[in-house]
């Protein structure tokens, strides 16, 4: 597998870097065209591919930035196209819609299960952990019979927002007959649930390649007994097995990008998603310990790193997870 971007996805996504480093927001990630690089013309996009996602998003990891892209364009405006509302998702790529995609339940472990009923176009239940909700001009709503579209602010629709680990903000969102107009089954989750996982480990592998350079940063500098302890060799060991845990991560991602309109994706997003958790997870306690006492200080720039780290293991599915639904696919 080719693992290079073409010139068009290079471009953005130096352009994408240069805006974070000037500390540019939502608003001028969505100028870019950002939005629109991750969904396909039929969608009102220019883009949508694999490498279109993992470019975008290991950008956003490797700067830590906080965006709606994923929730809002990937997962919410993938879901629209594919119900064939094609207004509402050009919409939500430009950021003049904000999707939210209520899927979880409360007491919910990754099981699917789904209380949420609908009865005559309203929708009664319990959604829970809803990324983005307080901000969202419409929310996707999946109910016993498929999905459903709510708007902000509808009758009977309750949001309790509060922030995550990682830095983005979730709510608990109740619904008591809340009006809402059903866009189709639950099939069409499919594809932009693939691509959202595509996105989120690419966002993981940029946050895990900052953290290992910023632990190799201070491996140089911090010194003990008139060495900097990266002269070490029990330390240039364990960087070692580092660098291959975040190799074999990229070489994952990069497998999936290539696979996410493949016949077989379902068991590359398994895969996937099971060693990224993974490495990300040992990266995490990796680098703190490396580091040492200064690791574990709130204020350090590798704290929200770790945060992001732990919180992209336990989305959509922790690496435990994965690995058993990878192993029941490769046996079906």
């Amino acid at each position: 597998m080719d693992f290079r971007f073409t010139d068009e996805q290079t471009m953005l996504g130096d352009s994408l870097a240069r805006t974070l480093e000037r500390g540019g927001d939502a608003a001028a990630v969505f100028e870019l065209g950002t939005g629109a690089a991750l969904l396909p013309e039929e969608a009102g996009g220019f883009g949508g591919t694999g490498p279109d996602v993992l470019m975008v998003f290991r950008t956003l990891g490797c700067a830590a930035a906080v965006t709606p892209l994923l929730d809002s364009v990937v997962l919410g405006a993938g879901i629209l196209a594919a119900a064939g509302e094609g207004a509402l998702a050009e919409a939500a790529s430009t950021g003049g819609a904000r999707i939210a995609v209520a899927l979880d339940e409360p007491g919910q472990r990754y099981d699917g299960t789904v209380a949420t009923r609908a009865d005559r176009g309203h929708l009664t239940g319990e959604k829970a952990v809803v990324h983005g909700a307080e901000d969202a001009s419409h929310l996707i709503v999946l109910a016993t019979d498929g999905l459903h579209l709510v708007e902000a602010g509808a009758e009977g629709l309750a949001i309790r927002s509060y922030a995550l680990i990682d830095g983005a903000r979730a709510a608990e969102v109740t619904l008591k007959e809340t009006p809402a107009r059903r866009l189709g089954d639950a099939a069409l989750l499919d594809r932009p649930m693939a691509a959202a996982i595509l996105a989120l480990c690419a966002d993981a592998l940029g946050v895990m390649e900052t953290a290992v350079a910023l632990t190799t940063d201070y491996l140089k500098t911090r010194k003990q007994f008139g060495r900097a302890i990266g002269s070490f060799q029990a330390i240039q060991h364990r960087m070692a097995d580092l660098l291959t845990e975040v190799e074999q991560a990229r070489s994952a991602v990069w497998n999936l990008a290539g696979h996410l309109d493949a016949p077989d994706r379902d068991r590359h997003v398994a895969a996937t998603k099971s060693l990224v958790g993974r490495v990300a997870l040992q990266v995490a306690e990796e680098t703190i310990q490396l580091h040492g006492g200064i690791g574990m200080t709130e204020e350090y720039e590798l704290a929200p790193l770790v945060r992001r780290l732990l919180a992209a293991d336990a989305r959509f599915g922790d690496s435990d997870h994965h690995l058993e639904r990878f192993i029941v696919l490769g046996a079906a």
